[in-house]
């Protein structure tokens, strides 16, 4: 008889590498299949009128549309909204990379001097009238913000029970990347080096948290302080797809050696990459080749047994720890 390995044994990294990339491809030659978002928004927005933390009043008029437009968009879970300043004031800071929101404050005052060119008469009567103006400024929400006190906003709910993968979190806290977790979308943004992930129970399926995860720790090792690849495309671009093919190979590496089954779950992406790279036959292969050695970044964060997760690879982040 034969001899055969056991089905738990280890498969040689390489020839785990090919067999994913070989599914890819024959994804890809059976046509482009919308991709749906494995997560969904999490149930406990807050309702009611926004309102400033520090002072407590609701906002007014269309800054009420403004204010809810980002929070649904966002999926923040307070109406809570403060300026940089309120912020600094209350011992707080706005995160890192975080952008605000413009809102506007509408008031009258009254000159000091009457106008110009009144009448013999006039400028005593001018001098009262009011004269309306319009001021802009930008506020971010609670959520956006760090070390403000539990007064500001209103408690997080309750969420439901993560379904932990401890070998992926491992190797995701070893890598030391800053990643980020609320609203519902899912992005690596390069200026900032951090990672944006919905909450893991928002996914319908747990397990495509980590898929998730690992597409974007994908993107976060292209940063020029580790790979260097080229993240400069904008959407729909031949680089742009380029590198998302990368990143979600990267994550079917990732995932099959932690034992994760691989998914292709950015089928938009690569269709739009299949059409873009249509006439280059080797495309793949160089995708292929660069997911390679993304996966060997990460899994190189891997922690032996019996040790701590500390990082094996000469990569760095000035991150804090997921």
């Amino acid at each position: 008889m034969p001899h055969t390995e056991p089905e738990s044994a280890e498969k040689p990294r390489v020839s785990l590498y090919q067999e994913i990339t070989d599914r890819i491809v024959g994804d890809l030659r059976q046509g482009i299949v919308p991709w749906v978002r494995p997560w969904g928004a999490l149930e406990g927005a807050a309702l009611g009128l926004p309102r400033n933390a520090v002072t407590g009043r609701t906002y007014a008029g269309i800054n009420i549309l403004i204010l809810w437009g980002r929070l649904f968009d966002a999926a923040y879970l307070s109406q809570c909204w403060l300026t940089f300043r309120q912020a600094k004031a209350l011992g707080g800071t706005v995160t890192k990379g975080e952008c605000g929101v413009g809102v506007f404050y509408a008031d009258r005052y009254v000159p000091k001097e009457p106008r110009r060119g009144g009448g013999k008469g006039e400028g005593d009567a001018q001098e009262r009238q009011p004269v309306p103006f319009l001021r802009r400024y930008t506020v971010f929400n609670v959520a956006q913000c760090e070390g403000l006190p539990a007064t500001c906003g209103v408690p997080a709910p309750s969420l439901p029970d993560r379904e932990i993968v401890p070998e992926a979190e491992a190797l995701a806290r070893a890598t030391l990347a800053d990643i980020r977790h609320g609203g519902d979308a899912a992005f690596y943004a390069p200026d900032a080096d951090a990672i944006c992930l919905p909450h893991q129970p928002a996914f319908f399926d747990q397990i495509n948290y980590y898929r998730t995860l690992f597409h974007e720790l994908g993107h976060w090792t292209g940063h020029p302080r580790r790979l260097n690849r080229d993240q400069s495309g904008a959407f729909g671009s031949t680089p742009y797809a380029f590198e998302e093919l990368v990143a979600e190979m990267t994550a079917a590496f990732v995932c099959a050696s932690l034992g994760i089954v691989p998914t292709v779950r950015h089928a938009d992406y690569l269709g739009m990459w299949l059409g873009v790279l249509r006439g280059d036959s080797r495309a793949i292969f160089r995708a292929a080749s660069k997911a390679s050695k993304a996966a060997d970044v990460l899994l190189a964060f891997r922690p032996q047994p019996d040790q701590s997760p500390t990082p094996t690879a000469a990569v760095s982040s000035e991150g804090d720890p997921a």
